[in-house]
């Protein structure tokens, strides 16, 4: 009988691969202290598991009156303090960000049939953000000096006159950063980690900071199991 509703070809559709191990805790305790360690060994397993684009994940913010947005953003870097990305002060996630600074990101890995979500408060880090766009590639840092995400465009051939001439300011001079470009760190408060497992079905780990602090890198944490 051939397939003819929508809801009908997404059920046909595969979610995860066969064959996924299960991911058996027998001890949190034996599980690292802190979120971040355990983020940088599942990292490892996926990028060696030929996963694409590992460093992409889900920005979740609000503008501070529950309107709720997300989009693609990619991890810049990871320190015992909490999840690096960057852009635009100006931009719609920086907005959000100045309104309320509360985030969450989610990393999706399908190749190994896992999800991280961390939430937590963010903070902006300008003088980061300056070496981040200093370290990108000409043609992006001219994406980013045009500075006009996400506000109407007339026409294709205007945004692509303004990024040529971004091109030649950026190229001729390697130390120009857009005003606006800063670096965001979030600084977690609940990390979770799940793993599918084929035949095993799902396991899921909580790190629940103890007394959130202005410093991540004190912060004591709580493992817990959670019902999949």
């Amino acid at each position: 009988m051939p397939i003819t509703s929508f809801r009908e070809r997404l059920r046909a559709l595969p979610v995860l691969p066969d064959g996924l191990p299960a991911w058996e805790v027998e001890e949190l305790a034996d599980l690292p202290v802190r979120p971040h360690q355990l983020f940088e060994q599942w990292f490892d397993e996926t990028v060696a598991a030929g996963a694409t684009g590992p460093h992409a994940m889900t920005l979740s913010t609000s503008d501070g009156h529950g309107a709720v947005r997300a989009r693609t953003v990619i991890l810049k870097d990871l320190t015992a303090g909490g999840w690096w990305f960057a852009g635009h002060a100006s931009s719609p996630k920086g907005l959000d960000l100045a309104a309320d600074p509360r985030a969450a990101l989610t990393f999706l890995w399908r190749e190994t049939g896992r999800q991280v979500r961390v939430a937590g408060t963010v903070t902006s880090h300008p003088d980061d953000g300056a070496a981040d766009f200093r370290a990108r590639p000409d043609v992006s840092r001219a994406a980013g000096l045009v500075d006009r995400q996400s506000q109407v465009l007339g026409s294709l051939g205007e945004h692509r006159a303004a990024w040529a001439e971004a091109l030649d300011r950026v190229r001729a001079d390697p130390d120009l950063v857009a005003p606006t470009w800063t670096a965001w760190r979030l600084d977690p408060i609940e990390v979770e980690f799940w793993q599918s497992g084929t035949g095993t079905g799902q396991t899921r780990v909580r790190y629940r900071a103890d007394e959130p602090t202005h410093d991540a890198t004190r912060t004591t944490w709580t493992k817990e199991l959670l019902w999949p």
